[in-house]
């Protein structure tokens, strides 16, 4: 074997999404974000389109993004299906994380390579960054709004034409202990064909 598959096996069944409101006040260094933004351009992409691109938000960027999720909320969901409590995650979840990664699908004009296949390959650079950020003991969460395309949020993320945000990906350090999990058997959920 060329890696120790135990510790591999481990390291993907300890994967867990930890939200923002469970991470402390300690700071995520820029160096480890760059060590996961290198472990996310290493996922496989069809064509070697490699269609990802990150926008790093941080500090008082932060506050600024949770505003302007929490406005284009306001002006985008009618308001008699407005929820409080959804508004006020849109707004305080950035300025709880320690930095957010906007995850935008760069689609190249004229490209023979579908949609589909490229934000699988957007979504593989995410399991990669997730995956390094739970070996290195840091929370991490993918939400996906839907007002995540909207026009502030385009213009605040500086997106062209052939981009398009599929989510935010925010870090942190836990201040829970780190959570179990569980998943139903494969038995439950293969079929195998022989014949």
């Amino acid at each position: 074997m060329r890696y120790n598959v135990s510790e591999i096996t481990s390291l993907i069944k300890d994967r867990r999404t930890i939200y923002p409101e469970q991470f402390s006040t300690r700071k995520v260094h820029k160096e480890l974000i760059e060590a996961l933004l290198n472990l996310a351009i290493w996922a496989p992409s069809h064509g070697l389109t490699q269609p990802w691109r990150f926008s790093v938000i941080t500090d008082e960027a932060k506050t600024t993004l949770g505003e302007e999720l929490a406005n284009a909320y306001l002006e985008a969901i009618p308001k008699e299906s407005q929820n409080e409590v959804k508004l006020a995650k849109l707004l305080n979840r950035p300025k709880k994380a320690s930095a957010v990664i906007a995850l935008i699908l760069h689609r190249e004009e004229g490209t023979k390579i579908s949609e589909r296949d490229d934000f699988a390959a957007l979504a593989c650079a995410v399991q990669n960054m997730h995956l390094g950020a739970t070996a290195y003991g840091l929370g991490a969460f993918w939400s996906t709004p839907k007002i995540m395309n909207h026009s502030r949020l385009r213009t605040f993320l500086d997106l062209t034409p052939e981009q398009e945000c599929v989510g935010f990906f925010y870090l942190g350090y836990p201040e829970i202990e780190w959570p179990g999990g569980q998943r139903k058997p494969i038995e439950y959920i293969t079929n195998w064909k022989n014949s």
